[in-house]
């Protein structure tokens, strides 16, 4: 029972799903419309949810760079639009503070569409990956052209 446990828990951790996060300054709150930087099809979305966010009384929940989000297709493809998808934020345009002391931005707010088990749905990302994202999401590392 404990192998199966150890097992599944280092599966999770491969996807992403846990693991060490690092505190980043949380610049997207609920109801933010972000970029879709893959190739799904999808062109804008909506933050709905905000996936293991703990949050407190009257908080409005927020996500950052590498935190998986439920998003709501607004603009692309008729088969996607007003359907509900999870999402990965690549890029965030509020600056937030890395370990080793310098600060980042980007020029805008991106994610990309996943499926529940921390698979990209596109193929190919457009546009710059952080760091945070890439270490955390192996797959999104793997398709990122550029990671800053």
């Amino acid at each position: 029972m404990a192998a199966r446990a150890k097992s599944r828990a280092r599966a999770l951790i491969a996807r992403g799903m846990i693991g060490q996060k690092v505190r980043i300054t949380r610049g997207l709150p609920v109801g933010s419309m972000i970029k879709c930087a893959d190739n799904t099809g999808a062109r804008e979305l909506r933050i709905i949810q905000v996936i293991g966010y703990k949050g407190r009384l009257r908080r409005r929940p927020s996500a950052a760079v590498g935190d998986m989000v439920s998003v709501s297709v607004r603009s692309g493809s008729p088969d996607l639009r007003r359907k509900i998808f999870r999402g990965v934020i690549i890029r965030q345009r509020k600056p937030y503070r890395r370990k080793e002391g310098y600060w980042i931005q980007f020029e805008d707010n991106a994610a990309v569409l996943m499926t529940e088990e921390g698979e990209m749905r596109g193929s190919e990302i457009r546009g710059p990956v952080s760091r945070e994202a890439a270490e955390r999401w192996p797959r999104i590392a793997s398709a990122a052209r550029i990671i800053v």
